[in-house]
Formats: C-alpha cells, structure tokens, sequence
C-alpha cells in the first residue's frame, strides 16, 4: 500500500483526491493536514466521505509527513516550495496541484504568481505531469507539478495537430470556460451564488497565468513560434470545463486525415475519448471522472479547424489526474483507482 499525505485537504481539489483515494486499492490515507480543521473528523466537514475517510484533519507539525510515500498539495501557491525540500530529502515523493513546479521560467512564475519562487534548484527535475504527453518521465519522477486545468484542454487539443505540423503555431485560438469551482472553495464575491448564477463573463482576457504554462508545453511539440490568445470565461456551473480551440489549416488535409491524426494519437489513452467528427461533447458526459473528450469541426470544410474538448476540472483538470501520476510513479495500473463513470444527470 502506498502511504499517502495531503497537504490542504479542506479545498475542493483536496476533497477530490479524498474521494479518488478513499476507493484506490492500494492508497492508504495517512495524514490529511489543516491548521484551522487541526482535530476535525474529515466526515465531518464532508459527510459524503462517511464510512470511508475515518482520519481526522491534523496541523502540519503534527502529520509525519516525512513519512509518507507520497504526498498531495493541494493548496496555494506557494506552499509547496516551501515544504518539496524537506520532504524529497528524507525520500517522499510530492505531487503539486499548485503551480510551483509547472514553469521552468523563474521570472515568468514571479510575474504571474507574484511572489518569489523560493526552491528553484528543485525546477530542474520538477517533471510536468500531463501524464499523455510526459508518461515516461512521470514513470521514473520523484516531483510532480500538476497541470492547471485550462493547460490540460488546450495542451490535448492542440498536440496531434502541432505534431503532424498541418496548423499554423503562431495563430491559435483558445475559447474556454469553467464551472465556479475552479475558483476554488473560499468567500469571494464574484463566485457567490447570487453574483455568478444567471450570469456569464469572460475574465482575464489581457492576461491569464496559465497562457505561459500553455505556452511553454505546447512550444515543446513544434519547432514553430507559438501564438495564442486564451480567453476564459466563467459558466453558472458548479464544475465542468469546455474549451473552444480554432487553429488554422497550412495545408490541404482531409477531415478523414485530421480525425486519423487524433484517432491515432490517442488509441491507447484509457481517459481520452476521440468522439466521431462533427460530435459536440457536453461537459456533464465527463462530470465526476477523469475522462476527457474530444472532437473536430470544419466548418464549410475552409482552413478553420473546431476543436471541441471537455472534462471535469477537478478530476482530469486536477484530482484525477494527479492520482493518474501517482499511479505511474509507483508502477502501478495508470487507471487504477479511476475507474469512475461520468455522473448522468
């Protein structure tokens, strides 16, 4: 059995890894930390766990967690480069739902974070944990930074079109939205159920922080510039994602050929589902699992590519797919644990 730590499990990403967790056949939950829950049953806050999380919430200097196998942060950023080091010298591997280890770049995680990055000499082996495109350096990592959600949707829409070379780099469009939850679990006014519910907004169009983790993976793929415009928006709804991706074609290809590219890219990912062409996935056909679904348009068969893709932003944009690294980690089945279906209605 793996020994397992969370850091930060009052939030919803580390509500998610408990309900991942509780039913994984070889995770044994250890310790849960909250400084302000210090002593609070988890089923107590969360009586969905009931009969299956027994732990109670522990402050950090109380949770051993040097004496983990593993351990989660799901917390803000900035917390983990404070701890990784401790924790990677007594031989515990850390995966990060944060974004202290998803940018190589320092001074474009200082910009965009806004704070100072306080372990950079970790960034080096941090591997990036979009387990589709990075499996084999996931397999054999010991510091994981989790993908951010919105980076998840793009970064699997986008590859097997940058791969083959057939769109242009420098002129992608990203169109995506989220439920309230990818926000977070605190008191904000703008994700108050009488602010957000019938209503709908884009935000953070000058500027987003994950446009350069974006960018960065994608540059990875393609010897070409990347350019991309992203612009999120926010969905009266609690979780879900939806991501609108336009490229355009730099060469004849059919639809037959396009869907070929995507088809093959992804035969044998057991949480990528390549619906037929002209499909249009809703987000509730992923809600609650770690499946993602894609699909192509092309409009009056022009140079403008539709890719459609959507998950749940708290499994495969998050939870699930961190417990999909943990799982390679250890040498474990990659699905193992995450065998859930999508919750209909």
């Amino acid at each position: 059995m793996i020994k397992i730590g969370i850091v930060g499990g009052t939030g919803y990403t580390g509500v998610e890894l408990l309900r991942i967790l509780a039913t994984h056949p070889e995770a044994q939950l250890t310790a849960i930390t909250s400084r302000k829950e210090d002593g609070v049953p988890v089923a107590q806050m969360y009586p969905s766990l009931r009969g299956r999380v027994d732990l109670a919430f522990s402050a950090p200097d109380k949770a051993n967690l040097n004496e983990c196998d593993v351990v989660f942060f799901a917390t803000p950023h900035g917390v983990a480069m404070a701890q990784a080091p401790e924790l990677l010298a007594h031989g515990v591997k850390v995966i990060d739902l944060a974004a202290d280890f998803r940018l190589q770049d320092v001074s474009a995680f200082e910009k965009w974070y806004g704070m100072p990055h306080s372990c950079t000499e970790l960034l080096a082996e941090a591997v990036y944990g979009l387990p589709e495109l990075n499996r084999e350096r996931i397999k054999t990592a010991r510091l994981i930074g989790n993908p951010g959600c919105y980076p998840t949707t793009m970064q699997l829409g986008y590859a097997p079109l940058l791969k083959a070379g057939v769109i242009d780099a420098a002129s992608l469009i990203a169109d995506c939205k989220s439920g309230v939850s990818g926000a977070g679990r605190k008191a904000e006014i703008g994700i108050l159920f009488s602010e957000s519910s019938d209503s709908f907004k884009a935000y953070g169009i000058a500027g987003h922080r994950h446009t350069p983790e974006t960018v960065e993976q994608l540059q990875r793929l393609t010897k070409d510039k990347i350019g991309l415009v992203f612009a999120p928006h926010l969905v009266p709804m609690i979780r879900g994602m939806h991501s609108t991706l336009y490229a355009q074609l730099n060469q004849e290809i059919s639809n037959e050929a396009l869907q070929a590219l995507f088809e093959n890219a992804y035969a044998d990912e057991r949480f990528i589902d390549v619906m037929p062409f002209g499909s249009h996935p809703d987000t509730r056909s992923t809600r609650a699992s770690n499946m993602l679904r894609i699909a192509l348009h092309r409009p009056e068969n022009a140079k403008t590519v539709v890719i459609l893709v959507v998950q749940d932003n708290l499994v495969k944009g998050a939870s699930g797919q961190a417990v999909q690294c943990m799982n390679l980690m250890f040498g474990l089945a990659e699905d193992c644990g995450l065998h859930h279906v999508p919750v209909t209605p």
